[in-house]
């Protein structure tokens, strides 16, 4: 999970949707300006989605303010919407600048002999180690059906990093600056949050002491 920045104010459809019996918390410019927010990618995944769900980061359980409340409006793939559910209703907010998320959760890919997810707590906090049980059901999966879409998952995460790799290695290893900073173009463009998997990519940085002072200041 990255940082992202929620639009304001609220559409203010929302207020005349929740008035009604059978208000629609996807009305008017909700599902855009969440496409827009969450750089159109799954805030759980970080992949763009082929199935999109607005999804309720609390639960509302009938709570009109909750179902109605833009704060609680996300934009998430129907894999993590359907692995979260109402399991996990104590995890970092990753629109609060406070949470402070990607200093939390650490995020490790295993490629062989089969591609596995590890992800890591940073602090005891209770809503750390819910965030980060909820990005480990996403990627390892936790029922046969599930275990299915996780490994497809995994499959386009695998391909990814080793396409970020090659362009980390054909970076130091070219001479020509004109390619490098070609190559560099690509790496910066990875690290950015509209990039698929960015938190495994800002991961590999920092775990290497020479990457990070050379691609550092692009995860900042």
């Amino acid at each position: 999970m990255l940082y992202f920045e929620k639009s304001q104010p609220a559409p203010e459809c929302l207020e005349e949707e929740k008035k009604k019996k059978s208000g629609d918390y996807k009305c008017g410019k909700v599902i855009s300006r969440l496409k827009e927010d969450f750089k159109n990618k799954c805030y759980i995944c970080e992949l763009i989605p082929t199935s999109i769900n607005v999804e309720h980061f609390r639960p509302h359980k009938k709570n009109k303010d909750l179902k109605f409340s833009w704060d609680n409006l996300f934009y998430s793939c129907v894999h993590c919407n359907n692995t979260k559910l109402a399991k996990y209703d104590d995890i970092l907010d990753c629109t609060k600048l406070e949470d402070d998320i990607e200093s939390k959760i650490k995020y490790i890919l295993y490629p062989f002999p089969a591609e596995s997810v590890k992800v890591e707590a940073l602090d005891n906090e209770n809503s750390t180690i819910s965030t980060k049980n909820l990005i480990e059901a996403v990627f390892n999966g936790t029922t046969e059906l599930k275990k299915i879409e996780s490994a497809n998952l995994r499959d386009c995460l695998l391909q990814d990093i080793e396409k970020f790799y090659k362009y980390i290695s054909r970076y130091y290893h070219l001479t020509d600056q004109n390619d490098k900073k070609h190559f560099l173009t690509k790496i910066k463009s990875n690290l950015n949050k509209n990039s698929n998997f960015v938190s495994f990519k800002r991961w590999i940085i920092r775990e290497n002491e020479i990457l990070l002072k050379e691609f550092g200041k692009y995860i900042n």
